[in-house]
């Protein structure tokens, strides 16, 4: 090598040797990635978005074991599998008994129309209709339009004795659906109090598909209430209206009897920290029996084992101890979630949080806050690892149709998830609500999301306290609260001390 080589190599040594150390001052004064605030939830959410058994779980609840309505077999085998599931993965479980107030269920149910046209539609009877006798039920067939009070004072003296028919929109969404029980309920009061025989609602569904939601006085009703085809609905409707006489032949069979024993399935995570005090994640195991209670709402009674099946997996700790409950007779009114509250009564001041989740697979749009508006922000606190699978919002009013319900009236911080309806509404209580129509990329989000809420909520400080009966009472006054429930038949029960906070 001669001399200009050699001082060409020494220069070009050198200038590497500068390049390399500016390489590393730069390193050295940019900001290096934060390590997470919050590892322990990143690995939760990270295993909940990843593969588990949670589809296999769901097509086991809805196609192995199918409808689960409150009292039946498939109910009970629901219970002992839930149990058996927690049990698996390692989470502490038991089935909890309560009383359930009265038992209906289906046996058969058949219609004929006759007279000037003869007709055999598709019916099925309504949740606490009562039975006809075993040769049938025969009445007139009465239009009685959208079941108004302007209609029945159309109709008149012809209601006494008969059918009502009862004339629908087709559902779309959520909205309609709390609607249509609000109209049900203010029908079924006029219809009787005109000595009506019995009604007939067509069925807000198209494509002969039926359903079933409760008779709005549950046990204490004492007619027969049937869901007729919308299709068959409409051509009897329109017989009617051209001047036709029909008659309708009901013959409904049913099993009914008083009070029975049912179940709730408790899963819990004991607090290393501060294990008396309880956050609830809860979802209703029962639903009706003609489809298989997928959307409504097995989906989520899965994705509750799941959560709780993975924080065991990862040895996670919250500071208090969660409970996930898959909760019985929801569909009557949320009885078992109350009579947790009353089984439960010392340990409410001790509940910081209760959350249902019951609107199907569609993404989590954010929270109803219950006229609980100082939960907005921990709420955010909560999520605020997981905002990438938002943006969530808020409605800081009380809803009233699912488990959160007691909470509310023992002034438990409660809420309930707000979600995109996705195949919810059309399906709602059918014949369609199978394992199909569940969106089971959304439901993993969705996982991810409630498991960061309960975490979060373990964990946090907290600010806010028990409310007390007049707290809760102002909530009452300030807002449609009871209005809703009455829709429910539940405000005798806050007023008289049987339900709620005393």
């Amino acid at each position: 090598m001669n001399s200009s080589e050699g001082v060409f190599s020494i220069t070009r040594l050198c200038s590497f040797y500068i390049r390399l150390i500016a390489i590393i001052v730069i390193l050295l004064m940019s900001p290096q990635p934060a390590v997470s605030e919050t590892p322990e939830l990143d690995r939760l959410t990270s295993s909940m978005l990843a593969e588990t058994p949670i589809t296999r779980d769901l097509q086991q609840l809805c196609d192995e074991i199918g409808g689960r309505p409150t009292g039946s077999k498939a109910n009970l085998e629901s219970v002992e599998w839930a149990l058996t599931k927690f049990k698996e993965a390692g989470v502490s479980a038991k089935k909890e008994a309560f009383a359930m107030p009265a038992y209906w269920g289906e046996r058969s149910c058949e219609t004929t129309i006759s007279g000037d046209v003869s007709f055999s539609p598709r019916t099925v009877a309504m949740p606490f209709s009562a039975p006809t006798p075993a040769a049938g039920l025969s009445a007139p067939l009465v239009d009685i339009g959208l079941g108004t009070e302007a209609d029945f004072t159309r109709v008149g003296s012809k209601a006494k004795g008969a059918f009502l028919l009862v004339e629908t929109g087709e559902l779309l969404d959520m909205a309609g659906l709390f609607q249509g029980f609000a109209q049900a309920a203010g029908i079924e009061k006029l219809a009787f109090s005109a000595g009506a025989a019995g009604l007939v609602y067509m069925s807000t569904r198209p494509r002969g598909l039926l359903y079933r939601y409760g008779a709005s006085l549950g046990e204490n009703n004492k007619h027969p209430l049937l869901i007729m085809a919308r299709e068959q609905a409409n051509r009897a409707l329109r017989l009617l209206r051209a001047g036709k006489n029909l008659t309708l032949t009901a013959k409904i069979d049913v099993a009914s009897g008083g009070q029975y024993q049912s179940f709730n399935v408790i899963g819990e995570i004991p607090g290393a920290g501060k294990p008396e005090e309880i956050v609830v994640i809860g979802a209703h195991l029962d639903a009706w029996d003609l489809g298989a209670g997928a959307n409504d709402n097995a989906c989520n009674v899965v994705m509750l084992i799941d959560i709780a099946r993975q924080i065991k997996r990862l040895g996670i700790q919250p500071k208090r101890t969660l409970r996930f409950i898959l909760w019985n007779g929801e569909e009557q009114v949320f009885i078992g979630s109350w009579e947790y509250t009353r089984a439960h009564a010392e340990e409410m001041d001790r509940h910081v949080m209760a959350c249902s989740i019951d609107l199907g697979s569609g993404r989590i749009l954010g929270f109803f806050t219950n006229g609980r508006q100082e939960l907005i922000e921990p709420v955010n606190r909560a999520l605020k690892p997981v905002t990438g699978l938002g943006p969530f919002n808020y409605i800081d009013q009380p809803i009233v149709g699912t488990d959160n319900y007691d909470f509310m009236m023992q002034g438990i911080a409660n809420l309930v998830a707000n979600q995109d309806p996705h195949e919810y509404a059309p399906n709602y209580h059918a014949e369609s609500d199978t394992f199909d129509k569940i969106d089971l990329r959304q439901l993993k989000i969705n996982g991810a999301i409630m498991a960061a809420l309960a975490y979060g909520f373990a964990n946090m400080e907290v600010a806010w306290k028990r409310q007390t009966r007049a707290e809760i009472q102002r909530l009452i006054d300030s807002t449609d609260l009871k209005k809703q429930m009455e829709i429910f038949h539940l405000y005798g029960g806050w007023l008289d001390g049987t339900r709620g906070r005393n």
